[in-house]
Formats: structure tokens, sequence, C-alpha cells
């Protein structure tokens, strides 16, 4: 539940949000480099440092794949760190993605999601960050400017766990979110503080007491590694949900529980599930079902990775059927988070449907959700394309 006092609230973009949870957050280093539409991240950070009001270092890097190299050397080196990108500068930092997780170095990165080009296209899907779902990275998905600078503090206090001790990415949609003005709560400093403590590396770059980080994994040692990799990405999804309890109780604000967040589930037969904004127009699309009798219900995956595919099971008891929408096409097959959803719920039986959706900025509208709960209700057995 988002839980704003209005009278303490400014209006705001969700870009200047993000801006706003990492200042709160208090990062020493923040490497960036401006891509569109996570440019305003970087300018209000910026102003932020050179008006005083952050005790932090910018460095101004060549390219993404340079600022996701320092932040791999910034954390290396014990520092608390942030930096944000979009699209193809993702894609220029994917070299980069694996090495920070494989070393084991908490961090946080907002991307601002945009389609990958050819076409050159600068709006809205979740073809950067979905593609990276494999590199190591917990990954966060958010619906509102507010969710969006929440979900950058607990972000690293999530990261920073012991017992996880793996970057995270937090996401929003570009232009439907990052550059839309809500109101927004920003939380007292103090409050902040006392919820994510000040960072302190255990293992980190000293003169004094040399380590070594990201050595050659030879075969006999590499498959362990992941092994490792994989237990830290299966540990967090519970303090994904810790921290998010904690959050509420601190800040009178949740989503879901961090992992999942229901809409109407209660006695629903019928319900699709997505990332973002997406979800916003489902859940008035389900109240105009609901005016017309239709038992319909919306789940918002906040969690991506890890997959919190037990929590989604039970999410998912008394459906009679389910369509995932994804803003992403694994090109060749089909909906990557279609894929990841049905072999989750496979031993359920449940029927779940794959709808492709909103590529490239394409407007995800009500007409569609009627649609998909239509072709759920007539039990169709297949998705499709919504053009």
């Amino acid at each position: 539940m988002v839980n704003i006092d209005i009278k303490k609230a400014t209006v705001t973009e969700a870009s200047v949000s993000v801006a706003w949870g990492a200042r709160l957050s208090r990062p020493e280093v923040i490497p960036m480099y401006p891509i569109t539409p996570q440019t305003h991240i970087v300018e209000h950070l910026a102003e932020f440092i050179n008006n005083g009001e952050m005790d932090a270092e910018m460095i101004h890097v060549e390219s993404e794949h340079s600022a996701l190299s320092a932040m791999v050397g910034s954390v290396a080196a014990g520092s608390r760190t942030f930096t944000a990108t979009a699209s193809q500068g993702l894609a220029l930092m994917y070299e980069i993605l694996p090495i920070m997780s494989g070393m084991r170095l908490p961090g946080v990165m907002a991307v601002a999601n945009r389609a990958l080009s050819a076409p050159i296209n600068i709006w809205n899907d979740h073809s950067d960050s979905v593609s990276a779902r494999d590199q190591g990275w917990i990954q966060l998905w958010v619906e509102s400017s507010q969710e969006a600078l929440d979900t950058v503090i607990q972000a690293y206090k999530i990261s920073e766990n012991k017992k996880v001790m793996l970057p995270v990415m937090v996401n929003l949609d570009g232009f439907s979110l990052s550059h839309v003005y809500e109101p927004v709560e920003i939380p007292d400093q103090g409050k902040v503080d006392k919820f994510l403590p000040e960072y302190k590396a255990e293992d980190f770059l000293d003169l004094k007491n040399p380590k070594t980080f990201g050595p050659i994994g030879f075969p006999s040692d590499y498959m362990e590694f992941k092994e490792q990799q994989q237990a830290a990405m299966f540990e967090a999804e519970p303090v994904v949900q810790e921290v998010a309890k904690e959050f509420g109780k601190a800040f009178g604000r949740e989503y879901g529980d961090g992992l999942v967040e229901e809409y109407k589930m209660e006695d629903a037969e019928y319900a699709v599930i997505g990332m973002g904004t997406l979800c916003g127009t489902a859940k008035d699309a389900v109240d105009e079902l609901r005016e017309k009798g239709i038992k319909a219900g919306v789940l918002r995956l906040k969690c991506m990775r890890p997959l919190p595919a037990e929590r989604i099971q039970k999410a998912v008891k008394g459906l009679k059927a389910l369509a995932v929408i994804d803003r992403h096409v694994s090109l060749g097959f089909e909906g990557p988070l279609f894929t990841d959803l049905r072999s989750a719920l496979y031993e359920t039986g449940l029927q779940v449907n794959g709808y492709v959706a909103g590529l490239g900025g394409k407007d995800i509208k009500i007409q569609h959700f009627e649609k998909v709960f239509n072709e759920l209700k007539e039990g169709k057995k297949k998705g499709g394309w919504l053009l």
C-alpha cells in the first residue's frame, strides 16, 4: 500500500525520486554517463553534489562500460556506490555485469527501461533489463515514483546483507514513469540513516591486508563459484521480504511483500501478471470487469530475480487461468517472463497464456486487458501479440 502524507509530499518526476533515493542512501561514489531517459537522474545527483547537499564523488566517465567498471573498482575499495543507465547503455555494460555479481560486490543501479535498437527507439519496454536477467543481479521493478525512491533505499539494505552480497537493479519504465510527475514524500534523512546503516565492507582492497578479487576460475573451481552465487540468490528472497516489512514499519509504505503485489486476488478466477506501469492499467481494467461480474485480478511481479516461484504458486491458487504480459520477446521463441512463469507453475496444472505487448513504447490499453480476460474466460489455450 502506498501511504503518502499529501501535506508532506512534493510533486516531482520519478527520475528525481530515484536521485533522492540515492542521495538519502549516502553513496560515496557515483560513476555516471547520461543516456535517455536516465539523464535526469544523473543531472539531479550532480546538482545535489554541486550544491553541497550530498557528500559524494561523481566520476564523469566516457561510456556506460566505464561507469560500471568504475563502480566495480569503487565497491571493491569499500565504498557504497550508485549508478544508472538505460537501453543501449546497459547493453554496453554487459561485459561488466557478471564481473560485478561474480565478485560478490554489493551496489545499486537504476535502469530507466527503454527499448533496445534497432530500429532506434527511445521509449519504454523491458528488453534491456530482462535481457540481462541471467547475470547475477537482483532485479526489482517499480510502478510509481514513490516506489522508485523507496526501492532504491531498500535495494542497498538487500544488496549489502551478508547472506546476499549481490548487486541490485532497480527498474522503472522509461518516460511512462521516469518523466511522470506524481506526489512523492521524501523521507527524513535521520529515519533513513536508522533504517540503512553506514556501509562497512568486510572484504575490500587494502594494502595492509591484501586480498584477491576476481581470480581465475579453473574448471575444477568455476562451477562451485556459480553454485555459491545461486545460493546467494535464493538467500536473497527472504531478505527482500524482511527488508520490505521493516521498511513498511518504519515509513508506513508497503508494495506487496517486496516480491509480489496482489490486487483483488482474494476471490479471483482469472488474473494477469506483469511488471511495471502496465499493472496500473491492468488494475483499472479489473475494476471495470468486476463491475460486469467477472472475477478478475492482477499480480504485479516486483522481484523478477530471484524469481519467487513458491510465492507466485501461492498467489494463483484458486485461479482457472492466468495471463502473463511481457514487454520483451525472446526472438525466435516467446516472452521470457512467460517462459519463467509457465515453468514455475507447471506442476500446478494451471492454464497459463503468454502475451507480448508494449514493445517500443506502444500503448497497452484497457481494451487489451479486456481482450486478454475474455480469452481466458473463453478457455483459449494460447496468447499472442497485443498490437
